[in-house]
């Protein structure tokens, strides 16, 4: 097989091609820039490639609903020219082939389930913590959609002790990403996070947050394998006082072995690295040639 792959982010498209094993032979990258300019990359990139299927990990909110009109569009993001565009028909006007469609986390979650730290399991959970937060579901064998899909980064927190910091998301203010992303970090203490020592006050107060995430998510869907990914989770000293803090907001109520003794290997880093949304991109594609149609 030979699987087309685009992880579709914010601030970059990553197209690439690779095989039903997730091994990635060829890769590419540019910036995201307004979609004509965007996809015309895209399509000359793939146009001599002869993919069989090509597997698609976007940012959002995009539609999933196979029955909607406006399935395969980018909906309500900032983006400058993204919302409202057809993603999938502007691909599937030039290259004739089963077209996998789905957010670039739950694409992520799917290639840890397939290849890399859930692999052999069920379900797992997969966040992404950098410009913004987003929660990819995996469980039961399937990804998580519903009225939309998951938007968990946009949760409720109780607020830090000692933050008086306002929130930056537009839409909610405080919620975890407006506490907890990339740019709330930045905001917060003047500095990007990656100038920040180890043992700055930031982190722990950074892991109060995202650990209230984590707690919330083992309560409502009880998932085998959390997986933190993300450009603020390169900071490794954070996996540790997360776990601490999961440890103590659950106060034992949770008593399953991987959390109560085994934490280290339950909530843990992406095995694929960055390869997770690309390689997740692969899986959604594989999936739709296995179905021979778009699937999500």
């Amino acid at each position: 097989m030979r699987i087309g792959a685009i992880e579709a982010g914010g601030t970059k498209f990553v197209c690439g091609v690779g095989n039903e094993l997730g091994e990635i032979e060829d890769r590419v990258h540019f910036p995201t820039r307004r979609p004509e300019e965007t996809m015309e990359n895209v399509i000359a990139y793939f146009r001599d490639k002869r993919v069989d299927s090509i597997g698609i990990g976007s940012f959002g909110p995009i539609d999933l609903e196979q029955s909607s009109p406006t399935y395969g569009y980018v909906t309500t993001t900032p983006k400058p020219g993204w919302s409202g565009y057809n993603f999938v028909g502007t691909l599937k006007s030039v290259f004739d082939v089963p077209v996998g469609w789905d957010t670039d986390v739950n694409a992520a979650a799917l290639g840890e389930a397939t290849w890399g730290a859930a692999q052999g399991l069920d379900s797992c959970v997969y966040y992404t913590i950098g410009t913004g937060v987003g929660v990819g579901v995996y469980t039961e064998g399937n990804l998580v959609h519903g009225l939309v899909h998951p938007e968990g980064g946009h949760i409720l927190t109780r607020r830090h002790p000692n933050d008086d910091f306002g929130g930056n998301c537009p839409y909610h203010g405080d919620c975890l990403e407006g506490m907890a992303a990339g740019p709330a970090l930045e905001a917060r203490w003047k500095a990007k996070g990656d100038t920040l020592p180890e043992d700055h006050p930031a982190w722990e107060m950074e892991a109060f947050y995202i650990a209230q995430a984590i707690s919330n998510v083992i309560l409502t869907l009880s998932p085998k394998k959390v997986i933190l990914g993300g450009g603020v989770m390169k900071q490794a000293q954070l996996f540790p006082m997360i776990r601490a803090q999961v440890g103590s907001i659950l106060n034992g109520y949770v008593s399953a072995k991987p959390i109560v003794s085994d934490i280290e290997h339950y909530i843990v880093a992406p095995k694929l690295g960055d390869n997770a949304g690309l390689c997740g991109s692969l899986a959604l594609g594989v999936r739709a040639l296995d179905s021979g149609t778009n699937v999500g």
